[in-house]
């Protein structure tokens, strides 16, 4: 490996404040020789007795908020209440992949005519989980839990931005779970790279479009299992009749929610003729009232951008679509006497597809609007991506709001509301933006294959 070391920066003062050591490829090697090791006695034990340990784990998240929020904080900039909140939230994760497990584990017993056969769903073996910074403790949970409570083992690699966060992490699954059971490497793009290529059964990945397709192809070599979350470029339309002041509101904080950096933010926003000057000027107001600045400063909304690099390839979204014509209402700038990654808040309109900043994943904190003139041209748009991950729709017009969201090629829709549904349903991108999906009964049994044993009775 060419990187021996991984400097942890703080976003909010530009600082390194932490040197992490990557694993080197003998170390990776061992973790997953210490998985497939210790995968069979794991997969042996009865699913309450691997539920009780990772109960344990869920408990201990909560006991340790605090401390792991102040560690997001300090790696990628969220806002401590909001840290501490997502690593509360891991528990509730944890629970209810317990739950589903029950049904998603247990054998099924199928009759016809005298012949009988029992549906097992068996674990695949050894999981590599790589995962991303923006939600460094939530995301990796998602992949974790099912992973574990499935029977398999994992070697799991945390973003190289957030390698504290995933190093707490680690700590209190390992805590908990029989040695070899979860495995930490720490590193950039080599160590994954490394990672994925090893003797591993199955990769679980959250992340870019352009390295799930780095892995959907070296998954392809020994036909390796994989599950990808991948990115978004999600649409918002919002139409003549829509209740505005809400739409513009979920506008603003859906763009600018954590920096704008969710996979699912309101990325492109397409707004009917009649409701556009009203609809812009509510949202250049919430833009403008935006406040930022530390994680810890409880009066700001959101915080710095993870690097200098993420806020360089944002601003070159902005300065692009300005530069082809785009009109820049506020923000877009980097503020004065600040050392750290902050960015303006930013609201662009007169925009259209020639501008890469409604083509392009911005993950940053930037407003994007462009007007149309009927529903079906903002479908045509919506649909005009490689993406399909999430998008909205906003009309007082409940039947055609639902007729317009069944047209849109997205794997979560919301109508007059963001994508949040009822508990036991997937979180699943289709298109470019995903490959299998995660939550759910069914998400669990993508970390299993069925197995038939079939006889006569």
């Amino acid at each position: 490996m060419k990187l021996k070391y991984i400097n942890d920066i703080n976003p909010a003062t530009g600082k390194v404040f932490a040197k992490i050591k990557c694993s080197t490829e003998k170390e990776i090697d061992r973790s997953v020789e210490k998985a497939r090791k210790a995968q069979k006695k794991w997969a042996a034990l009865t699913l309450p007795q691997r539920s009780r340990m990772l109960e344990a784990c869920a408990k201990d998240f909560v006991k340790q908020k605090e401390k792991i929020g102040r560690i997001i904080t300090d790696e990628m900039g969220k806002l401590y209440k909001s840290a501490v909140g997502e690593t509360h939230a891991v528990a509730y994760g944890i629970r209810e992949t317990i739950v589903q497990a029950k049904t998603a584990l247990a054998v099924e017993n199928l009759k016809e005519e005298n012949l009988r056969t029992e549906l097992h769903r068996t674990p695949i073996g050894v999981c590599a989980i790589i995962t991303p910074w923006n939600f460094p403790v939530s995301m990796p949970e998602t992949l974790l839990s099912p992973a574990l409570i499935a029977g398999n083992t994992v070697v799991f690699k945390p973003s190289e931005m957030v390698p504290l966060t995933g190093k707490a992490m680690y700590d209190i699954f390992n805590k908990h779970l029989p040695p070899g059971v979860i495995n930490l490497v720490q590193g950039a793009d080599e160590v994954g790279s490394y990672l994925i290529h090893s003797n591993i059964d199955m990769i679980a990945f959250v992340g870019s479009q352009a390295v799930g397709k780095i892995i959907m192809k070296a998954a392809g070599d020994k036909l390796k299992r994989i599950v990808l979350e991948l990115g978004g470029k999600d649409p918002m339309i919002v139409l003549n009749d829509a209740d505005l002041e809400k739409a513009a509101n979920f506008a603003v904080n859906g763009s600018l929610r954590n920096t704008g950096q969710v996979c699912v933010s309101v990325e492109r926003i397409y707004v009917q003729e009649k409701a556009a000057d009203k609809f812009t000027t509510l949202v250049a107001n919430g833009v403008k009232n935006f406040k930022y600045g530390s994680g810890y400063d409880e009066s700001v909304q959101m915080g710095p951008l993870v690097s200098k690099r993420q806020r360089d390839n944002v601003l070159s979204q902005v300065k692009d679509a300005v530069k082809k014509g785009a009109r820049l209402i506020t923000g877009g700038g980097i503020p004065k006497n600040n050392n750290g990654y902050f960015m303006e808040p930013t609201l662009l309109t007169n925009l259209s597809h020639k501008h890469r900043i409604m083509n392009e994943e911005t993950f940053g904190p930037v407003v994007a609007i462009q007007k149309v003139k009927t529903e079906d041209e903002a479908v045509k748009l919506a649909n005009d991506s490689p993406f399909g991950l999430g998008a909205t729709v906003w009309t007082k017009n409940k039947k055609k709001g639902l007729n317009i969201a069944r047209r849109i090629e997205s794997g979560m829709i919301g109508v007059n509301q963001g994508i949040g549904a009822v508990s036991g349903t997937p979180w699943v991108g289709i298109k470019q933006s995903g490959y299998g999906y995660i939550g759910s009964i069914d998400g669990i049994r993508q970390f299993t294959v069925p197995r038939k044993i079939s006889y006569k009775k």
